[in-house]
């Protein structure tokens, strides 16, 4: 496999991710932090720091928009539910150990 197939499967690999989680609204940030160490901030975050190392300027509100399909705001109030005593316990843990 050339290198340039290489990125262009990533690269389909990443989109397909991204649509999947657009879709999946269901699965909040917190059950995907909880379950796999990463979220959709997580990888807006990434993109902020991919584009940066290529030397391109991205501020993470448009990253987020990029990942989210929409304002991080409009996301929120969609489809953000408040976490459940039980979901801050677990990531509580995470983070302590």
């Amino acid at each position: 496999m050339h290198e340039y197939e290489k990125i262009e499967l990533e690269a389909a690999v990443f989109q397909r991710l991204v649509e999947h989680l657009r879709k999946e609204t269901e699965l909040q940030n917190i059950d995907l932090m909880n379950l796999a160490g990463f979220c959709r901030n997580c990888l807006s975050k990434w993109f902020v720091e991919a584009a940066a190392d290529r030397g391109i300027e991205i501020d993470y509100d448009t990253a987020r928009e990029r990942i989210y399909g929409m304002t991080y705001k409009e996301w929120k109030q969609r489809y953000q539910k408040p976490a459940t005593a039980e979901q801050l316990e677990k990531m509580n843990q995470k983070k302590r150990s």
